[in-house]
């Protein structure tokens, strides 16, 4: 049977899987409308591919690893030790 945490873990796997391919057709998006716009210059193509991949990557990417905490079973384990703690 599979455990908890494994499921969470190929879970966020997945999730993290298409958050990168979310991020890549959003950086080619944003080139392309650039280009729709005007001429583009290789420092505004590094810019772009750099702020908007990372951007996205980082946003969600902090979304999915408060959800696979969750899902894993972390927070309750910090749950369970602080109201331990808070008995004595």
């Amino acid at each position: 049977m599979v455990s908890q945490r494994e499921k969470a873990k190929r879970e966020f796997r997945q999730m993290m899987i298409a958050i990168i391919v979310i991020a890549v057709l959003m950086v080619v998006a944003a080139l392309f409308w650039l280009h729709s716009q005007g001429e583009l210059r290789v420092h505004m193509v590094i810019a772009t591919i750099l702020g908007v991949f990372f951007s996205v990557l980082v946003g969600t990417g902090l979304f999915a690893l408060a959800f696979f905490s969750d899902k894993s079973g972390h927070d309750q384990q910090v749950t369970d030790a602080t109201r331990g703690r808070d008995k004595h």
